[in-house]
């Protein structure tokens, strides 16, 4: 199975692809799409979509898994982030490839087995499991790396994400 795990954002879009065959992880590619501060927001959009959709085109992924969106502090950035989401699951609809939605928990559950483990020790074990050598940066492509460990991880359960409609 090749998954893309997707960090949103419209700064930052970290993105990871893994091949999972036979509970062995491969780490196919990953990297970031960035969009520079002072831009148009909605030139920003643009840019996130066609960074998405190159990576879709580029490296052909059986589903993706990207973070289900949550409200923490500031809500202007929050609004941001769901109109980067938005053209993100625009370009996977496009491509007809199915999206999963994990929250925090399930990724960390899923790659440290506890759902509570803070971002270093996902980080670090998302590296120890893809046999990487450091941790990937910016940390956005490391949080997708694991959102594509933790899609592979569950949809083996009945506790997977379901796809959104």
């Amino acid at each position: 199975m090749r998954v893309l795990g997707l960090d949103p954002g419209y700064a930052i879009v970290g993105w990871g692809v893994v091949e999972y065959v036979s509970n062995r992880f491969t780490p196919v590619d990953f990297g970031a799409v960035t969009t520079a501060a002072g831009t148009p927001f909605e030139q920003r959009l643009c840019q996130v979509y066609d960074g998405v959709d190159k990576v879709l085109e580029t490296l052909r992924p059986e589903a993706i898994s990207i973070e289900q969106l949550f409200y923490q502090h500031n809500q202007t950035t929050v609004i941001g982030v769901a109109e980067a989401r938005g053209v993100i699951l625009l370009a996977a609809a496009r491509r007809g490839v199915p999206v999963f939605e994990y929250t925090p928990m399930q990724v960390k559950q899923a790659v440290t087995g506890y759902g509570k483990a803070v971002k270093k020790q996902v980080q670090e074990m998302t590296r120890m499991m893809l046999h990487l050598n450091a941790v990937p940066k910016p940390d956005d492509t490391a949080d997708a790396l694991a959102m594509a460990i933790a899609h592979c991880h569950c949809s083996r359960s009945r506790l997977s994400g379901l796809p959104l409609r």
